[in-house]
């Protein structure tokens, strides 16, 4: 394996491997666009048992060392404390409320969310996300939804362990391992998950807080193999990069800097994987059709999403 990443290799491969211009000066939807029609009857194909499993965490509503910030779910209308509306109809009402970036809540970022040197996505100003929202590089990209091939990476499977430890980094060779593990290769326009067993490591230690404490992610060295493979969209029960962040000099989050800023690949974040990676154990098969549907939030950073695997 080359050395570790330094600032000047990441200067490079960040020039190298982004798709500015690619398809216009005035594209919001990055590798998106790689995902086409003839992609999604592809991935829709897959379904042979009509299974479908959720990859998105309980809506994180309780504090915890991982979720200073949870989300909001209040009654407004409930059963046991309230006359409903309209008389003689019975009906309950909620509020819900999220900031869905973070360590907790399984969310898309949108191509706005991060910067490199004051530009976004294409080029486009960081000074055009406003406090009304963002003008370039919105969710709302993704409107219509994410549909394509989803490939999982069991990398604790690979490596015979039922989890990473916290900060522990995913090199591109395994990435490879796994792919020939699974039977196949990640493959342009594909929506690639990338387990680290968060899930089970949790469940066996409890929260704990990620930036501190650390998560497992993927090696910076992992970004041009991303870009070879040319994957519309990446998530992981992480965050993608280990943390604490890298201490790179300008690249204290590669991964993010590099796909959302200069590939355009719109990152899934703390996604739960661990019975998706039953099920794909189960059946010894690891693609499957993956539908993530975002909110329209227009000019949003990013929305709160439930992806579904149908195998």
């Amino acid at each position: 394996m080359s050395d570790p990443a330094t600032a000047p290799w990441l200067d490079r491969v960040f020039h190298n491997t982004r798709n500015w211009g690619r398809w216009g000066g005035d594209d919001e939807r990055g590798a998106l666009n790689f995902i086409t029609p003839a992609k999604r009857a592809a991935a829709a194909a897959l379904v042979r048992d009509g299974v479908a499993v959720s990859c998105a965490r309980d809506l994180a509503v309780q504090p915890s060392p991982e979720n200073p910030r949870p989300a909001q779910h209040h009654m407004l209308v409930a059963g046991d404390a309230a006359q409903g509306p309209v008389a003689g109809l019975g009906a309950t009402m909620d509020y819900i409320g999220v900031a869905c970036h973070g360590m907790a809540t399984s969310h898309i970022d949108a191509l706005c969310h991060i910067a490199v040197d004051g530009r976004l996505y294409n080029g486009f100003d960081v000074a055009s996300v406003k406090s009304t929202g963002a003008q370039h590089g919105g969710i709302d990209a993704a409107r219509d939804g994410i549909v394509s091939r989803g490939v999982l990476l069991d990398v604790p499977r690979l490596r015979g362990v039922p989890w990473l430890e916290p900060s522990e980094a995913i090199l591109p060779e395994e990435l490879t391992r796994a792919e020939e593990a699974a039977g196949l290769r990640v493959e342009q326009g594909d929506i690639l998950l990338v387990s680290t067993g968060r899930d089970a490591r949790r469940k066996k230690h409890g929260p704990w807080d990620p930036t501190i404490g650390g998560l497992a992610g993927l090696d910076p060295r992992c970004i041009p193999w991303l870009d070879e493979r040319g994957v519309a969209v990446l998530g992981c029960d992480g965050v993608s990069d280990p943390l604490p962040a890298s201490g790179i000099a300008g690249w204290p989050l590669p991964i993010h800097q590099c796909c959302l800023v200069g590939m355009g690949v719109h990152l899934l974040d703390n996604l739960a994987l661990d019975e998706l990676a039953s099920a794909c154990a189960e059946r010894s098969r690891w693609e499957f059709l993956l539908v993530v549907a975002p909110l329209r939030i227009a000019g949003g950073t990013g929305s709160p999403v439930n992806p579904i695997a149908i195998l």
